[in-house]
């Protein structure tokens, strides 16, 4: 798993990403890293995915606006290739960075993550920050876990699916804990049938209308356009 870790046996243990880099090893990677950019002029996939480099190691040095710009950037070049796992990802930097533009990020990241068969477990990662983003007493957060849920049992298979469908089980348990205090499976089921979360029509044009209060108009892809192009 390259975003998450949904390993149980280390679940509330450290998280081995969480191992901190020395700031000048950080430092020396930006300066590489930058050394390549020069030599990528043109707005190419390849530069593209060093920008999101350059940016996830800005968010470790804590430079988040020069984060929000890699990563604005690279979905500039990521979005008319129509590279979406890109875009997404690039749409995941600029949220972690924290800028006033951030939630918007997210919106059209997430909008994205669930339109498209990007990685499914980036699409849980994107999906995660609106749980985290939602007050408790908020459905919201329930819609995205939901959300999140429905796309692995979708589109995974295998050892994938074991790992993301246990991380999509423990993230609605948490959710509805919060949400209603529900403690046993069957509150969980009454729970999960009262807010309908066992229709994805009906929680997928929920997140739409909460993807369209974060965003607030201002979308970065022409989604009429690539809803016409989508089978």
């Amino acid at each position: 798993m390259k975003y998450l870790n949904v390993n149980p046996s280390i679940q509330g243990a450290e998280d081995s990403g969480d191992i901190l880099i020395p700031t000048e090893l950080l430092e020396k990677k930006l300066v590489e890293i930058d050394k390549k950019l020069a030599q990528v002029s043109e707005k190419n996939k390849k530069r593209a995915e060093l920008l999101l480099d350059y940016g996830n190691t800005c968010l470790e040095l804590q430079k988040n606006f020069e984060a929000w710009q890699a990563g604005q950037e690279a979905f500039k070049i990521f979005a008319p290739i129509e590279d979406w796992n890109g875009a997404v990802q690039a749409c995941n930097v600029m949220f972690a960075a924290e800028q006033p533009d951030s939630l918007v990020a997210l919106g059209n990241g997430v909008w994205l993550a669930v339109t498209f068969p990007i990685e499914p477990e980036l699409s849980v990662v994107l999906l995660e920050h609106i749980v985290n983003e939602t007050p408790e007493e908020s459905d919201g957060a329930a819609i995205a876990a939901a959300t999140a849920h429905y796309i692995v049992d979708l589109r995974t298979k295998d050892k994938e699916r074991e790992n993301l469908l246990f991380f999509t089980n423990q993230l609605l348990a948490t959710v509805a804990r919060r949400h209603s205090n529900v403690e046993n499976q069957a509150d969980f089921q009454a729970w999960f049938d009262k807010l309908e979360l066992n229709s994805p029509e009906d929680f997928l044009g929920r997140l739409g209308q909460i993807l369209n209060v974060m965003v607030q108009d201002d979308w970065w892809v022409d989604r009429d356009a690539m809803r016409a192009k989508l089978p």
